[in-house]
């Protein structure tokens, strides 16, 4: 057993522990870096976001081209099974490990293959097959992701009955699939299922799809899942899924009985805490695997931070490498730290869905004198260039102000023209207005043109 000392030492490889390492080698720390698998990048590289938005990409491709007269003239619309669609994420997969693998030994961080487990605060274990190394470390940077909730009464090892994680070892094509818990990720998967052609059933526990978002905009990802051929069951649980040979048969609380060929479980996800020695730390993660931590990323035990999923909310890559950036910020006392708060949402549906700021219900309910500015893509030439009409930019402002209060966006590329708004918002005083779109040229024809739009649209309803 050999032992190894070093200013900081990350748990996982993924985008917040990424984010930590790389920060803590700029701040002239010397780092390591321990990795449960053979391969950097973590589940976001290799069973989430990665995988997940390559699929979704190369759908999207299949839904053009069956669906555009144009390419009549080539032939018919064709048929893609998702193991053959599947192989395109992998090479987006393989290109991601390389190109991350190389930032660490650029940043001179020491990479451990194996297990982490807690001797004590300061001692961490590296388990793997072969030999056991300790790394003592005057910080430690908890960021071990998260991985599916599963509940103990459904058989997750039949071949017909997969999680969000196994799903991507799917070696055929159902007719038929059950999709449960209607979150992010189970109306992603049902976009993706539907531009298959496949039979979706999504069932969601709750009232509403993503409730979170504002109305409009869950009330249009319902509408076009539904227009997709998705059936959507709302406040259902289940009771009971039995795989059988050729089935796999959900029971519901209400008494309802769906048959299908394959069944989805996208419910919930649970910390990776267990089996890592916290309990030699001190540390106790609340039921759902997750550590609590304050405004800088510190745990309640002295030298230990944690980030991304293993702390919960947002739960989205994009928040989990600049939390794991920030943590280290924190604790090199450097001026430019941030608690991250500011996280725009990205739903990769089919069509997909991005906001930031707060929502037309909250604003209701706080009694600000909003106003709303939309513009809908299909009266945008570039939308009508591309064949992506589907979708609208909503701006909801100050009345008084013209302030800024919210971006709701659904439709293609919602995720990036999120971003303008964004930067809109963040500005200070009256920088934060309205009139930017007002009063600023944008290029012709594009998609971000629906900010003057909208802006118009909005300027009209208080004069």
């Amino acid at each position: 057993m050999a032992e190894y000392r070093y200013d900081v030492v990350v748990i996982g490889s993924g985008p917040a522990g990424e984010g930590a390492a790389m920060n803590a080698a700029k701040h002239g720390k010397r780092v390591a870096v321990i990795e449960e698998k053979q391969v950097v990048g973590g589940n976001c590289t290799h069973l989430g976001t990665i995988p997940s938005k390559a699929l979704r990409h190369a759908v999207k491709q299949i839904i053009s081209f069956n669906t555009n007269s144009m390419f009549r003239d080539i032939g018919e619309p064709r048929w893609f099974s998702f193991p053959r669609v599947l192989k395109s994420a992998e090479k987006v997969i393989h290109k991601q490990v390389k190109l991350r693998t190389q930032f660490y030994a650029r940043n001179r961080v020491d990479l451990y293959n194996g297990r982490a487990f807690f001797l004590d605060k300061n001692r961490i274990e590296v388990r793997d097959n072969q030999s056991t190394d300790v790394l003592i470390a005057e910080m430690v940077i908890i960021a071990s992701g998260s991985r599916p909730y599963k509940p103990a009464n459904v058989d997750f090892s039949h071949e017909r009955i997969y999680c969000s994680d196994s799903i991507l070892t799917l070696s055929h094509t159902p007719r038929t699939i059950v999709i449960y818990g209607a979150g992010v990720i189970g109306s992603e998967y049902a976009s993706i299922f539907a531009g298959l052609g496949v039979k979706v059933d999504l069932v969601n526990p709750g009232e509403k799809l993503l409730s979170f978002l504002d109305d409009e905009i869950s009330d249009a990802l319902s509408y076009h899942l539904r227009n997709n051929g998705v059936l959507v069951r709302h406040n259902e649980t289940y009771e009971s899924v039995v795989g059988t040979d050729n089935a796999v048969e959900v029971t519901f609380a209400s008494g309802k009985k769906i048959r299908a060929d394959a069944f989805l479980w996208c419910n919930g996800r649970s910390g990776n805490t267990d089996n890592m020695g916290l309990e030699n730390t001190g540390l106790k993660p609340n039921s759902r695997g997750q550590l609590t931590i304050d405004d800088h990323y510190r745990t309640e035990v002295e030298g230990i931070y944690a980030v991304g999923d293993v702390i919960g909310w947002p739960a989205l890559a994009s928040a989990a490498y600049d939390q794991g950036r920030a943590s280290a910020a924190a604790m090199s006392e450097d001026q430019y730290f941030r608690f991250v708060d500011d996280v725009p949402t990205g739903i990769y549906t089919i069509p997909e869905i991005s906001s930031v700021g707060r929502t037309e219900r909250e604003l209701t309910e706080d009694k600000v004198p909003y106003e709303v500015g939309q513009a809908f893509f299909k009266d945008l030439a570039r939308a009508q260039i591309t064949g992506e009409a589907v979708g609208m930019l909503k701006i909801l402002f100050h009345r008084d102000t013209k302030e800024i209060l919210g971006i709701h966006c659904f439709g293609d590329q919602a995720a990036e023209i999120v971003h303008i708004g964004q930067a809109v918002m963040n500005q200070k005083g009256e920088a934060n207005s309205l009139d930017y779109f007002i009063n600023t040229t944008f290029n012709y024809p594009t998609m971000a043109e629906a900010y003057r739009v909208a802006a118009l649209n909005g300027l009209n309803r208080i004069f």
